[in-house]
């Protein structure tokens, strides 16, 4: 399981960024979106994870969050997927429940090719610094439909949407740092004998990733965000 980094550069009209993920590190993160809350996030996620993360980040904040927030989590998903590579001898489930004071968030993760995302934070702000909070659940569903796996993240209880959203990242940090750890002996962690839509990184590296289906259902839910501010609400851009 040796080797386990990835690197990902993605350039649109909307943002031009570059990540690099070693999912065997020790937490180390430099990580600058242009957005506050987005790097604190993202930094809880490694810290807790120990996944280095290295991740820059020009996107058109003039317009708003959308494009920023979204194609930061699909780079980070993208990096993810491609570090991990074929999947085998890794234990595949997790699960962790981690609290920040008064708030507590479970997520439970699956590393099974399938992409799918639920997430229930329960926030009730509109902003936390610069980051929407519509976008916080579509930044966890973007980067696990890009990551290829199952996420659940479930707000349990909580007052304050800085420690929701706080405790939902180091959560999953935790449970992603189980879910690849070393099963050796496990090979493929399916009675299938293979993970569903599982390439070898050779051919996942030269050929498109096709859209799935589920982004647009993913995204429908915040195009308005952009849209209600003036902005040009998309979906997933590729």
């Amino acid at each position: 399981m040796a080797g386990r980094t990835a690197t990902v550069a993605r350039k649109t009209k909307e943002t031009d960024i570059s990540v690099t993920i070693n999912l065997d590190g020790t937490g180390q993160h430099d990580v600058d979106t242009g957005i506050g809350f987005l790097d604190h996030m993202i930094s809880q996620m490694s810290k807790h994870g120990r996944l280095d993360i290295t991740m820059r980040c020009k996107g058109d904040l003039h317009i708003c969050d959308h494009h920023t927030a979204e194609d930061c989590a699909i780079a980070l998903g993208e990096a993810f997927d491609k570090a991990l590579g074929d999947r085998k001898d890794i234990r595949r489930f997790a699960h962790a429940y981690c609290p920040l004071d008064e708030a507590l968030t479970r997520v439970v993760v699956d590393i099974s090719s399938r992409p799918s995302a639920h997430v229930e934070l329960n926030l009730v702000r509109e902003k936390i610094g610069e980051l929407s909070c519509e976008m916080i659940p579509h930044v966890l569903e973007s980067f696990a439909t890009e990551a290829r796996m199952t996420l659940h993240v479930d707000n349990i209880k909580g007052k304050n949407d800085h420690h929701k959203a706080e405790s939902a990242f180091k959560a999953l940090g935790v449970a992603l740092r189980h879910a690849i750890s070393a099963d050796v002996g496990a090979g493929v962690p399916s009675t299938k004998g293979v993970r569903r839509d599982s390439v070898p990184v050779s051919e996942s590296d030269s050929a498109p990733r096709q859209s799935s289906p589920r982004i647009a259902r993913v995204t429908a839910r915040v195009r308005a965000g952009c849209s209600s501010r003036g902005g040009a609400g998309v979906g997933r851009r590729r």
